[in-house]
């Protein structure tokens, strides 16, 4: 119960204050006068302002309410290491016995996990979250329970109480991870990048390992094993091996004693580009789809290319000095021996045997083949004749026989059943307008196709006249080769009847000749979105077997793909932590990275309240660690420091809630006017004693 005068005036202020200076002029006049009685007229005045002031006395009943203590519970994933989550549920326990045992305090359990994708532990965020539900009047102090390790300390709210950290941990905790840095998003193939690695120990960690072993592992493969020292950096020149998304891992084995396993790997996502396509085009002669060829491949700046034409070919006598001709000699040798590996890919246009290339340059170039390069042949009449290309060394390895026949006819391009599953020509058929009914694809007719048988192995993507082989591809050795049984693609090009997709065929063409993983005919890929996985199966068969996802932890998930179109097989699956998955269908395996290989939270993991103690230097809070045993809270001041050796303090904040409040006069208006009446007559009396003497 509380009290408290209050004025409830019956007049103005206004009006108020203009009796107040009458009665003062009175007053003064009365002094001035030197009349006996003045100073009980003064208090006559002032009990006719009490009056019209109407004094009270106003009542609370108030109910203490009781103070808050904040405990803020850290429960993500660096807290799950060793013995922490036994010295959590203890320290929790110790923290409600302390507060039950002082007077109106409450206990306000929050808990925290991890954020969401790979933001780490959000504690600061949690506690504004919590604070922002309680009144911040009963707040007596905020107590973490954490490992110290909070990724949000920017987010500290503005505290009314002490805040103090219990820690988790032991002091002989050490834990060694692997960390990578300047890699960079992509590099041009065929050139080194370099990466930095360090190792590094944290903590208690023991002594003597100056060495210690890590294995690199590229895209899945076999790792190769290596011995790198400890707590340096590393340079390390990497070349990658393909174009698209090279997937490497670096990770270094678990020793016994230290905290945690997932931070002892790195994984580094680099995006293979070529630097520049280098094309050697060899025309046999002169024709009307020469000039497309080259337009084609210039057109791209990424494209360097190195273009002849025979246009006299030595069997030509016309009588002219060979020292008039305008002519650039053709430098065989140097092209077909000494730099033919410079070139990642040849083609032949409408070439014929004329002696020009001899048969030891012709069996270099099957070498070339074999050791990895790319031959695409585009062939007209002369494939199927006597100087055919084909009756040479390159017989080895061309992916279609000639039968000397060659058909002048129109026909549209049609793509086989093999090419709606093979990535050169799937979806070509929608490029194009739409075609008449029955007709097959909207595309202008070709009027020339050359006969051919082809071996055992070969891909006929594509089909001409009476379903005859038009487009085949064959894997030789390292090597690709292709086949065009045509010289009449130009007509696409020139739009002839509508045209088609030429453009688009020949890219993919010489990409999947450059071996580009997303032209490969069987193939296995994830697109991550966030922890979603979209599973990709590329196959040229009918069906695929299910696929096994191994997670980070060695979880593993079979799945099972749908056909969505004619040879791809997919399926969406969330993950459930982000980190390194291996994926494997019992013939083809990938890899990918969901966020970090080992996440935010196991960056570091000793414990430490370094990152905390500004904060609660700035409440007079202190640091106590759960290893050292139970913790005491004692109430102190505000303003005093509140934590010691074994004790923390919170601060009691007197809060209360007003249940009734009652207000009574001081005395009615009646009295007040009597008062006054009384000591004017007062004044009267002793002024008229006075007179008569």
């Amino acid at each position: 119960m509380t009290g408290t005068v209050v004025l409830d005036p019956l007049l103005p202020l206004v009006a108020i204050y203009v009796v107040a200076a009458l009665v003062a002029v009175g007053i003064a006049l009365a002094i001035w006068r030197r009349l006996p009685g003045w100073w009980l007229r003064g208090l006559a005045g002032l009990a006719l302002l009490a009056a019209l002031l109407n004094p009270a006395v106003q009542s609370e009943e108030r109910e203490a309410l009781s103070d808050i203590v904040v405990l803020v519970v850290d429960q993500s994933a660096s807290q799950r290491l060793s013995d922490r989550p036994a010295q959590t549920e203890a320290a929790i326990a110790n923290v409600r016995s302390e507060v039950a045992r002082l007077d109106n305090t409450e206990l306000r359990v929050v808990t925290v996990g991890d954020g969401e994708g790979d933001s780490g532990t959000q504690l600061m965020t949690g506690l504004s979250d919590a604070l922002a539900e309680e009144p911040q009047g009963r707040i007596a102090g905020v107590i973490m329970l954490t490992d110290g390790r909070l990724h949000d300390l920017e987010r500290t709210p503005a505290l009314p109480a002490p805040l103090h950290a219990l820690l988790t941990g032991q002091p002989e905790d050490w834990d060694r991870r692997l960390v990578v840095s300047n890699a960079p998003a992509f590099a041009i193939l065929g050139e080194p990048v370099t990466l930095t690695l360090r190792i590094e120990d944290q903590g208690a960690a023991p002594a003597g390992d100056a060495f210690v072993p890590l294995t690199i592992s590229i895209d899945g493969a076999a790792p190769l094993p290596f011995d790198v020292p400890v707590g340096q950096d590393i340079e390390l020149p990497v070349d990658l091996p393909h174009g698209g998304m090279n997937v490497l891992q670096f990770q270094t084995p678990a020793v016994s004693g230290e905290l945690t396993a997932r931070n002892n790997a790195a994984v580094v996502q680099i995006n293979g580009v070529r630097d520049r396509l280098r094309v050697l085009l060899v025309s046999g002669e002169p024709h009307a789809g020469e000039r497309t060829w080259r337009n084609l491949l210039k057109a791209d700046a990424s494209v360097d290319l190195v273009h002849f034409t025979i246009l006299r070919p030595p069997e030509k006598q016309d009588g002219v000095p060979v020292d008039e001709l305008s002519l650039i000699a053709f430098p065989t040798r140097e092209l077909f021996m000494e730099k033919i590996e410079d070139f990642d890919l040849i083609i032949f246009d409408r070439y014929r045997r004329r002696g020009i290339l001899p048969s030891l340059y012709l069996e270099n170039i099957a070498n070339y083949v074999r050791n990895g390069g790319a031959v695409l042949v585009s062939s007209g009449p002369e494939y199927g004749g006597a100087e055919s290309i084909y009756r040479s060394p390159l017989e080895s390895i061309l992916p279609g026989a000639p039968t000397a026949r060659v058909f002048e006819e129109g026909y549209v391009p049609q793509v086989s059943d093999l090419g709606e599953r093979h990535p050169v020509t799937e979806g070509l058929e929608a490029m194009s307008p739409a075609p008449a009914e029955g007709e097959g694809p909207g595309w202008g007719r070709w009027f020339r196709l050359v006969d051919t048988i082809v071996p055992d192995g070969a891909e006929v993507l594509m089909t001409g006249l009476d379903d005859r082989p038009l487009l085949t591809l064959n894997r030789v050795g390292e090597g690709r080769v292709a086949l065009i049984a045509s010289d009449q693609s130009w007509l696409w090009d020139r739009g002839y009847e509508g045209g088609g997709p030429q453009a688009e065929l020949l890219r993919r063409l010489a990409h999947w000749m450059m071996k580009e993983p997303e032209l490969e005919e069987e193939a296995l890929w994830v697109e991550p979105t966030g922890q979603t996985m979209r599973i990709i199966r590329r196959t040229l068969e009918g069906t695929t077997p299910d696929v096994t996802v191994t997670g980070p932890d060695g979880t593993e998930t079979v799945l099972t793909l749908d056909e969505v179109s004619p040879g791809r097989f997919e399926t969406l699956w969330d993950a459930p932590d982000v980190g390194l998955y291996r994926l494997s269908d019992g013939t083809l395996d990938s890899v990918i990275a969901l966020g970090p290989a080992a996440p935010k939270e196991f960056e570091q993991t000793i414990a430490t309240g370094d990152l905390l103690q500004p904060a609660i230097d700035g409440t007079r809070g202190g640091i106590a660690s759960v290893s050292d045993g139970n913790i005491d809270l004692r109430s102190v001041r505000e303003g005093r420091p509140a934590a010691g050796r074994g004790w923390l303090g919170i601060t009691p904040r007197g809060a209360y809630r007003t249940a009734a409040i009652s207000v009574r006069p001081v005395l009615p208006a009646w009295a007040f006017l009597l008062i006054a009446a009384l000591l004017t007559v007062g004044a009267w009396l002793r002024e008229g004693r006075g007179s008569r003497r």
